[in-house]
């Protein structure tokens, strides 16, 4: 027999799969919901959740952009999230804070309406198979959402409908992911990633104003990178520096740090992962499992 899984949902523990909302939920309809991503990892001091405090800051940020009521604090987000891989008895995991309208009303109007909040656990391997080999990518016809249209700032539903065709799109023309595009044409991010090129040894990401998710992965990365003396841009990055560099590699919650060895049929660099994507993979694992004093506060061990 299976063993039962448990999801917080408003401060109580149902099983996931009683877990259930009126098909006509608010942001089932109109996609008015908001989430975060969080990865928990076994270490010899046991399981510990990489960078709680930041996500649940960012989880809090997105509500305000949003202008959405959650009825909790950072603080009992953190407290449901620990729980909720305790209640599980898991040792690694993806852990998922989730806030909906929790109101069948038809309509767009979301003054008045219920706020329910949920945080699942699930036990997750490696998002792309085998990371280690590396993955191809195509640049989407698909551009990169703006301020001006959703707010790229935000953990909301509704925005990765975007990378949700991007993805599609990328797939069935035989790549494994989409790396978006800003409407200037600049690079942005992959549908559910940050991104980051080598050239020079140097180590180069699109900045805020290419409409990114500003990743907390990606700044853990821009940080050890710090420590590794690689020297770190944040700029515009043009699309043919995506064939030309000597690296590249996806960073995110759920992708960790994965290597792109081609895009748009063009070999990146060798055609296999390089020597500092390697690098500085390695000194992010070694960090998100323990291995790392000087990292400790990164970590929230259960």
């Amino acid at each position: 027999m299976s063993k039962k899984q448990y999801m917080w949902l408003d401060g109580k523990f149902v099983e996931s799969g009683s877990a259930s909302v009126n098909i006509l939920t608010h942001s089932l309809q109109y996609g008015s919901g908001m989430f975060e991503g969080i990865r928990a990892y076994k270490t010899k001091r046991g399981t510990a959740i990489f960078r709680l405090k930041e996500h649940a800051k960012r989880f809090m940020r997105t509500a305000k952009i949003l202008n959405m009521p959650l009825g909790i604090t950072e603080r009992q987000l953190e407290h449901a999230v620990i729980s909720t891989i305790r209640k599980n008895g898991l040792e690694e995991c993806y852990i998922r804070p989730f806030a909906f309208y929790d109101d069948s009303g038809i309509g767009l109007g979301v003054i008045g309406k219920k706020v329910s909040v949920a945080v699942a656990a699930i036990p997750f391997g490696s998002y792309f198979g085998n990371r280690a080999k590396g993955i191809t990518c195509k640049v989407s016809s698909w551009n990169r959402i703006s301020s001006n249209i959703l707010p790229p700032q935000a953990k909301a539903s509704g925005n990765y409908a975007n990378s949700i065709l991007a993805s599609l799109e990328a797939k069935k023309a035989g790549a494994e992911e989409a790396i978006l595009t800003t409407a200037a044409g600049y690079v942005a991010e992959g549908p559910g990633e940050n991104i980051f090129l080598v050239e020079d040894g140097r180590l180069v990401t699109p900045s805020k104003e290419s409409d990114i998710l500003l990743g907390i992965t990606r700044a853990s990365i821009i940080t050890l990178a710090e420590e590794l003396g690689i020297i770190i841009e944040e700029r515009l990055v043009h699309r043919e520096e995506l064939y030309t560099c000597d690296e590249l590699f996806f960073c995110g919650t759920a992708a960790e740090v994965t290597p792109i060895v081609s895009v748009d049929s063009r070999k990146v660099g060798g055609g296999t992962p390089g020597p500092i994507t390697k690098l500085i993979s390695d000194k992010f694992f070694a960090v998100a499992r323990g291995e790392a004093s000087n990292y400790a506060k990164w970590l929230t061990y259960l």
